[in-house]
């Protein structure tokens, strides 16, 4: 078939691929009417039955609060909804249980809907989950972010995503609505797990990552929250933010730009909360200043779910829903979501002359270019054709091994005590707590199984996930496996704790699986709108582990969670002790691996495990005031149970011989930091070695440490590696005074090791010159490189 040419178009221009796609965007938005603009700015969730499903009166969701929102987006017709085109189909995958078959046909019915009720017959943009994995039915559920975070693993990473969007791609879907580049600020978040950890670089490499590997596949990848989202007021989910300009700056914004700057991100996502009471979609400095104008960002925002017309609802800072989306498209939002509600009022005030007709083609036209990248205007584009052609598998055999390896990657052994890796020729072993047979506790509250199917409690999960106990009696298979649950993972039940206990004083050995099951809204112990009070474990969760230790049989403790929980109650008393942050439908076997000892664990904490229930709600990124220096100062204790970057291994490392190549270099110079790293155990395993900077004078107060570069590193026992470190002056620029990012002359101390608390190898590089002025257009990266040590007496034959 002929390439069409402009001439065999001559009605419809922006069908011509020989024209650029900015010409071809423009074409088109100059042909629509001022309601075939603003029609592109919305979009329709016509599958969205989370107000009107009849539900499991336990998995009640509550949406009183949307009700209202619910009925405004949800009281049109998709024909009505589309009669001037649309701009997006909002989960036409990701909303019922559904076969491949089904949701192919209803993909194409809705496509037709579109394109044969408007005039111009633009197709709409196709958007999804995929937080875990592709949120949809039968889909594979890969670990959750927090556990991403744990593997510092940026490869694996993007390799998932990849899957992913294959995926995605295959059965039509355009955009995924993920990563979540939040940093984790306060651990009672209920979205904890849902963020890649409490460390800005750590989050902007991963994050990044992942958008490489979904957009490879051809689906736009969309950041969110943008942006202070994770900083709400004690923990609570939409929160207001209490955070100032500089804090943004440095620990909140950077993961954004990281992303846009070195993955070319496609999308951003709005974040609902207000910072300083000023909202996020109501912010023209973030969305148009910073992400446009400084980043120079030319991709879509998309608000979140209903924060357009939460300015109204809930912020108050607009009168009602018209002058909602008035506010959040002069801010910068380019497309309301899920539904356009806000947005439903612009022609109006188009025609009213309250919102200049330029506003509307700003952020039209951004949509149209990201609809001809897509391919969606491209003349041969078919409904039909947007899908894969014969049977999609979205929990094929490759899935399941990188779910498998990311989840034996984040796995982290906090302490092997004296029980692991477990001792062979046990007879008996207890098995307790309300994680070890509920499958569903594995998984975020992203994946399917937890978001949606808890209103199709017939529907089963639709992939096989292995309970905990299954993989353990798979994994040793001689030894007399005792259940007994103890208690549900929330509530106040506590009559399952006495069999728990007798089950365990009958045993050599007692194994506990506490920790969370995601949910939504209240309805899980982690997940979105599940947030904590403190972080002690859920339920009685604490009251069973007190009582099994009391019985003087060894236990080893295995904590499935979605956020960090407060140990320090229980720490000296366990025989073992095992975090895995929900590591997905293969999380059971890597977890079992990691008990048995088949696997060698080498995941490190993307966040720090706190000592005491109340006391420790913030990170590891302090200045000294917040710090293990401050002790004495504060009655509260600041030293973490275990630290940002710590696992232990089965096998044991050593890190040393530290090598700077220079001491002195300019505020826009560079150095190298070398370590040695040797597998000193019998084993073979990975180790992370972690590279902080802390600015020793700053004009302002400065973390003492902040993570600058990190490699994770494969060694045979015996081998060593060199690592080598590039550290630009631009990876010590902060924000100052007058909120102008600075690279200032002074002393950095250079500090590398295996955690945020273990870093052996020290040395100081002075920054010399003026102090310089940086932007957007800094190194925002640590290159690494690895090389291979060659040891006496080895060589090849």
């Amino acid at each position: 078939m002929s390439t069409p040419t402009s001439s065999s178009v001559p009605d419809r221009p922006w069908l011509d691929p020989a024209l650029a796609p900015d010409k071809r965007a423009e074409l088109l938005l100059q042909a629509m009417t001022p309601a075939e603009k603003v029609a592109q700015l919305g979009s329709r969730w016509a599958g969205n039955d989370m107000a009107d499903h009849e539900l499991p009166e336990e998995e009640t969701i509550n949406v009183a609060p949307m009700e209202d929102v619910f009925a405004a987006g949800g009281s049109l017709s998709l024909e009505e909804a589309s009669r001037h085109g649309l701009g997006h189909l909002t989960r036409v995958w990701g909303s019922v249980p559904q076969s491949v078959e089904h949701g192919v046909e209803e993909l194409i019915r809705q496509h037709h809907v579109v394109l044969e009720g408007s005039r111009l017959g633009v197709p709409a943009l196709v958007h999804e989950e995929c937080l875990t994995g592709f949120t949809t039915y039968g889909a594979t559920v890969y670990p959750a972010s927090i556990a991403w975070g744990a593997t510092f693993d940026p490869a694996l990473v993007e390799r998932m995503a990849a899957a992913i969007g294959r995926d995605m791609a295959a059965v039509g879907v355009h955009q995924g609505l993920s990563p979540v580049l939040d940093v984790v600020r306060d651990y009672r978040w209920g979205r904890v797990e849902e963020t890649i950890g409490e460390d800005p670089y750590l989050v902007a490499m991963l994050g990044s990552a992942y958008v490489r590997g979904l957009q490879s596949a051809g689906v736009v990848a969309t950041l969110k929250h943008f942006a202070g989202y994770s900083a709400s007021r004690a923990g609570r989910n939409h929160g207001p933010v209490s955070m100032g300009r500089r804090e943004l700056l440095d620990f909140i914004l950077p993961t954004f730009e990281t992303a846009i700057a070195t993955a070319d991100a496609g999308s951003v996502m709005s974040s609902y909360s207000d910072i300083d009471g000023l909202p996020a979609s109501a912010d023209p400095w973030l969305f148009t200043d910073v992400l446009r104008t400084e980043w120079g960002f030319g991709g879509t925002v998309v608000s979140d779910y209903w924060a357009v017309p939460f300015l109204s609802s809930m912020h108050r800072v607009a009168s009602d829903n018209a002058d909602a989306g008035v506010v959040a498209l002069t801010a910068g939002t380019d497309v309301e979501l899920p539904d356009t509600i806000g947005f439903a009022g612009l022609l109006e005030k188009v025609q009213s002359g309250v919102v200049s007709e330029e506003l509307v083609d700003r952020a039209a036209r951004r949509l149209l270019l990201q609809k001809v990248k897509l391919g969606l205007l491209d003349p041969d584009w078919t409904p039909e054709g947007s899908v894969r052609a014969g049977g999609v598998d979205l929990d094929s055999a490759e899935n399941r091994e990188i779910a498998q390896r990311l989840a034996e990657r984040s796995v982290i052994l906090l302490d092997a005590g004296t029980a692991l890796p477990l001792a062979t020729g046990l007879r008996k072993i207890a098995v307790v707590g309300p994680c070890a047979a509920d499958p569903r506790t594995l998984m975020g509250c992203y994946a399917f199984p937890n978001h949606v199917l808890p209103r199709y409690p017939d529907r089963g999960f639709g992939i096989d996930v292995p309970s905990q106990i299954d993989a353990l009696r798979n994994e040793i298979g001689d030894a007399e496996l005792v259940h007994a649950k103890g208690c549900e993972v929330t509530g106040d039940d506590r009559s399952g704790i006495e069999a728990a206990v007798a089950a365990a004083r009958d045993a050599e050995l007692c194994i506990a699986y506490v920790g969370d099951r995601s949910g939504l809204f209240g309805h899980g112990t982690s997940g979105e709108g599940c947030d904590a009070e403190d972080l002690r474990l859920p339920g009685v969760q604490g009251e069973l582990l007190d009582q099994l230790l009391d019985t003087g049989t060894p236990v080893v403790v295995v904590v499935v969670s979605g956020r960090p929980y407060a140990l320090g109650d229980f720490a000296d008393r366990l025989a073992g002790l095992v975090q895995a942050f929900l590591p997905g439908q293969e999380g059971a076997a890597a977890i079992a691996g990691v008990l048995s000892g088949r696997i060698v664990p080498s995941g490190k904490l993307p966040v720090q495990i706190p000592r005491h229930v109340g006391g420790q709600p913030g990170t590891y990124l302090q200045p000294a005031l917040g710090s293990v220096e401050s002790a004495g100062i504060s009655g509260l204790e600041a030293r973490p149970l275990f630290p940002f970057g710590y696992g232990a291994s089965y096998t044991s490392f050593e890190v040393g011989d530290l090598r700077v190549s220079a001491t002195e270099i300019g505020s826009d110079g560079e150095f190298t930091a070398t370590v040695r790293v040797r597998n000193t155990g019998d084993r073979a395993g990975d180790e992370v070695v972690q590279l902080y900077l802390h600015d020793v004078v700053a004009r302002i107060a400065r973390p003492l440490k902040q993570l600058t570069g990190f490699a994770r590193v494969s060694l045979e026992p015996g081998e060593a590696a060199d690592v080598t470190f590039r550290v630009h002056a631009d990876r010590t620029a902060y924000t100052g005074p007058d909120l102008q990012r600075i690279v200032e002359p002074g002393d950095v101390e250079v500090m590398i090791g295996t955690s945020s608390l273990d870093l052996p190898c020290r040395a100081f590089v002075r920054v010399t010159g003026d102090v310089r002025v940086v932007g957007h257009d800094r190194v925002l990266t640590t290159p690494v490189e690895l090389t291979p040590v060659v040891t006496e007496g080895a060589g090849g034959g």
